[in-house]
């Protein structure tokens, strides 16, 4: 499950609205877990306008921000070298 949301069609018929809005607190109650459970989808594009602090789950082939597959944070800078910073593990 994504941890994006994106509101499905309102039915036109008020009678389906109960079902409908079941549904979308159900969609929204999974996606909240899942931020909470600390998930990550996998990122395939380099996002088009990052903040500092953002994290993202690089897939390394269709967005590679330099050291493949992998956890990666914004860090911004006012002489305008802002980057991707790969977060790596230490054994």
């Amino acid at each position: 499950m994504s941890t994006r949301y994106t509101p499905s069609n309102v039915p036109a018929n008020a009678e389906d609205l109960p079902t409908y809005l079941q549904k979308e607190l159900d969609r929204l109650s999974s996606i909240i877990s899942n931020i909470a459970d600390g998930h990550f989808d996998v990122v395939h594009v380099a996002p088009e306008r990052p903040r500092e602090g953002d994290i993202r789950f690089a897939d390394g082939t269709n967005w590679n921000p330099g050291n493949g597959k992998g956890f990666y944070y914004y860090e911004y800078h006012p002489s305008g070298t802002d980057h991707w910073h790969h977060i790596t593990h230490t054994n």
